[in-house]
């Protein structure tokens, strides 16, 4: 491990691009990409818990991508509702928790069970929260957050001149949770394609031109070592 330990991030948001790209440059259909792409998170997110990272979030699949061929999506679909039956299994020996971030009301009954299953199973564990933004996007969410604050306003629970920052975080997905401290996005992409938008506006950006698929240790471990070497201001001198 090249990094210092006693200034590693808590948090580290990750969009995971390019399984697409990296399955076609083999001559591959993408739903081969999509498994190389899962077989990486999961190596990723047991080097992250054996590291002491807290929270690990990722982007797993947008409310844009419902617009991708059918096909691609019923693979994409299937073979994550399988990642969260098996994390389920192996739940007490890994110690991960895991959380979904999104709406889950439009998935499939066999997703949102197992989805609840996943939660359920790996609630009490101590390791490294593992968020998975699923049928996610960010503008949706902060229009969820905002509908849940009037509410809550109507019924006269809060105030509305009490309204601040911290109400807003409270309401969203990754409510009780710390912003990401840093953000990496991998295939050479320079954008945050509604991720995350309201807890990044302090995080740190790395964006690394290498195809998901191919995203390792090492890089992870680079990707803190560039994250130490900043300063972080927070809009201070």
């Amino acid at each position: 491990m090249k990094f210092n330990k006693e200034n590693m991030p808590k948090h580290i948001a990750i969009i995971m691009d390019g399984n697409r790209r990296w399955a076609k440059a083999k001559g591959k259909p993408a739903a081969f990409g999509h498994k190389a792409g899962a077989k990486t998170l999961e190596n990723i997110v047991r080097y992250a818990n054996k590291i002491g990272l807290k929270y690990i979030t990722v982007y797993a699949f947008s409310t844009e991508n419902w617009k991708r061929a059918e096909d691609e999506v019923n693979a994409l679909m299937m073979l994550l509702q399988n990642y969260l039956d098996e994390y389920s299994k192996r739940a007490d020996s890994e110690n991960i928790r895991v959380k979904i971030l999104g709406d889950i009301t439009v998935l499939s009954q066999g997703m949102q069970k197992s989805i609840v299953n996943c939660m359920e199973r790996t609630q009490n564990n101590t390791g490294v929260t593992f968020n998975i933004a699923l049928n996610y996007g960010g503008r949706d969410e902060i229009i969820k957050a905002i509908k849940n604050i009037a509410k809550q306003v109507q019924d006269e629970e809060i105030d509305i001149e009490k309204i601040n920052e911290e109400t807003i975080s409270n309401n969203l997905y990754t409510a009780g949770q710390p912003d990401p401290d840093l953000l990496i996005r991998t295939s050479g992409e320079i954008r945050l394609s509604n991720f995350l938008p309201w807890q990044l506006v302090y995080s740190e950006f790395l964006f690394i031109d290498k195809n998901w698929p191919d995203f390792t240790e090492e890089d992870l471990d680079n990707a803190i070592v560039e994250y130490q070497k900043r300063t972080r201001k927070f809009g201070a001198n």
